[in-house]
């Protein structure tokens, strides 16, 4: 059975995933593409509908981001948000003009019928005439705006079906199947907004809805089985809930053609090296093979300060055990194949790039591809999920809490929480500190509500007393965050009497480190990890 897709053309908008997000809570799968995608690319995926995101340029910047006019004749449903609106008008013969004042924030958008083009009365008389992006909506909506260009002429055939007291705020083209907002549905400043993309979704592209995690383990199982053959495959563990559920989804498609690989980078969390190998061996039933290669990835790490050299030089050595795991394991086996990762869809966009006009933010070892010497072909099973996502389809293959409850952990592990150089010394006190922390959040009941709760070790040194002496040691920084999926994240105020223990335990049993601070930093500007 295909797959129904809406696909996402992203102008650079902070709200690209939201979209993305909103639309696969309806069950029905989306997939965020540049907007600088050939149109074989988009029309590959056989689109029920396109949304065009927002985006902060003009369509007339000289840089303006270069999409293919020729999107707006694949003969499917097209909505625009925002700057999606401003290029279906000047792309279609209209004219976008600079606002008078830009609009910013909370606004009121009254819907207009075929008859009542003006504005002026905010009761319509029947739903005929109201566009069937607008049907069931009330006459007006609080909406979030974010622009500061406007429509001054509609193209052709097009008509305005919602207003602001100061702009236009919604078009359309029924006949060439076109609708556009200048708000934001996908923000919950918009709190009518999931109706609105129900109705594109539903009622205009005609999706079935039938995307659910029973429907994603049945499609990506019998892929596995294709793709793989009678081949075997190696699947990195880390113990965390993206690469176990891969390994799971794997393990179902394949049965014993899967080896699990479960690496000790010497910056695994406290005791990780053990507890991970109990947990999947005997919870899971996974076949592994457990690599002690801390004295390799330390040797890397030596005199190492900044993170993005860290970073590339675990993934590097993350891709080399492995290769030196699979001549291994080809020798008894007759031969490996294939490599498994748990890569996000996260992942996917920050490492590279997918947002067409936006930034790469960090790299990670799974993503990115693997380099020309490797001889293993990569599957990554989740990477079109986000977090939530994964754990909903672990919960279908009858995967215990306790794995499916952990908090996201970094693949480059404590290395890009402990600042400046990794050492055996570092790894260990942060080890010790990081555990506490975990601790405390769980005995307060916190930890299922709390996204990720770690420490960082700072290369802070500072004076202390402790015991009438005099001490000279490290300062440890808490973090605590909630967040959806990873793309954005708050601060927690964690109570006052979860952080006066963990500050008390860690300064007290953590040998080498004297001060406690609390990171209330947001993702932006910060990002969830201190490297």
């Amino acid at each position: 059975m295909d797959t129904q897709t809406i696909v996402i053309l992203d102008f650079g908008s902070q709200y690209t995933q939201l979209i993305a997000r909103r639309i696969r809570e309806q069950n029905v799968f989306s997939v965020v593409l540049p907007c600088t995608a050939p149109i074989s690319e988009i029309q590959a995926l056989k689109p029920l509908g396109v949304i065009l995101s927002g985006g902060p340029s003009s369509v007339y910047d000289a840089d303006a981001p270069a999409a293919d006019p020729r999107l707006l004749e694949l003969g499917v449903p097209v909505l625009g948000i925002c700057y999606g609106l401003h290029f279906i008008v000047h792309h279609l013969g209209g004219k976008v003009k600079s606002a008078p004042r830009r609009e910013y924030g909370h606004a009121e958008v009254t819907i207009l019928d075929e008859a009542n083009q003006d504005g002026a009365n905010k009761d319509r008389a029947s739903e005929d005439g109201v566009t069937a992006l607008f049907a069931g909506l009330p006459a007006t909506l609080q909406v979030w705006m974010s622009h500061g260009d406007e429509a001054l002429e509609l193209p052709a055939g097009f008509r305005r079906t919602a207003v602001t007291q100061n702009a236009l705020a919604g078009i359309a083209n029924e006949e060439r199947r076109i609708w556009a907002v200048q708000f934001h549905p996908e923000v919950h400043h918009t709190p009518l907004g999931p109706k609105l993309i129900r109705n594109f979704v539903f009622n205009i592209c005609g999706a079935a809805g039938d995307w659910t995690p029973a429907h994603f383990i049945e499609t990506t199982v019998a892929g596995i089985r294709e793709k793989v053959g009678k081949g075997h495959v190696i699947c990195g563990l880390s113990g965390g809930v993206d690469s176990s559920v891969a390994a799971v989804l794997v393990h179902k498609a394949i049965g014993s053609q899967l080896t699990c690989i479960f690496v000790n980078n010497g910056v695994l969390r406290k005791n990780e090296f053990v507890n991970v190998q109990k947990n999947l061996r005997e919870k899971l039933g996974l076949h592994i093979v457990a690599v002690d290669a801390s004295e390799r990835f330390m040797a890397k790490l030596a005199g190492v300060i900044d993170p993005e050299t860290k970073r590339k030089r675990i993934g590097a050595e993350f891709i080399a055990v492995f290769d030196d795991e699979a001549t291994r394991i080809a020798k008894e086996t007759g031969g490996v194949d294939w490599l498994v990762q748990g890569t996000l869809y996260p992942d996917v966009i920050e490492s590279s790039s997918v947002k067409g006009p936006s930034q790469t933010i960090k790299s990670h070892h799974n993503v990115g591809g693997l380099p020309l010497g490797m001889k293993l072909k990569l599957i990554e099973p989740l990477r079109d999920l986000f977090k939530d996502e994964v754990r909903r389809i672990g919960r279908d293959l009858g995967m215990p809490e306790e794995i499916l409850g952990r908090q996201p952990f970094p693949g480059p592990g404590l290395a890009v929480r402990i600042l400046g150089e990794v050492t055996p010394e570092r790894v260990a006190l942060l080890q010790e500190a990081d555990e506490i922390v975990v601790a405390e959040i769980k005995a307060a009941g916190l930890y299922s509500s709390i996204w990720q709760s770690f420490a960082v070790l700072l290369p802070v040194m500072s004076v202390g007393v402790m015991g009438d002496q005099r001490t000279y040691a490290y300062t440890a920084a808490v973090r605590a965050v909630h967040s959806e999926d990873g793309m954005t994240a708050d601060w927690t105020p964690l109570p006052y009497e979860v952080l006066k223990r963990i500050s008390s335990r860690i300064v007290n049993e953590v040998r080498g480190i004297n001060r406690v601070v609390y990171d209330i930093t947001s993702k932006p500007p910060g990002t969830i990890e201190w490297e």
